[in-house]
């Protein structure tokens, strides 16, 4: 599910716009990248705090 949520809320933003994604799903920590790879987006940064990921994608 969470790529369905990130890839929805990506559908809103311009291009250069970035998205703050948090997440429980440990998956992510290999689907988030490799999914915004295949779009064309940027993972700009990424943290894992108190079993919550944080990744910030800047939309292709």
């Amino acid at each position: 599910m969470p790529i369905v949520k990130t890839k929805k809320a990506m559908e809103v933003l311009q291009s250069g716009e970035v998205l703050e994604v948090h997440l429980t799903d440990k998956g992510a920590i290999k689907d988030i990248p490799a999914w915004s790879q295949t779009g064309g987006h940027e993972v700009l940064k990424h943290t894992e705090e108190a079993g919550e990921l944080k990744f910030w994608i800047k939309k292709a």
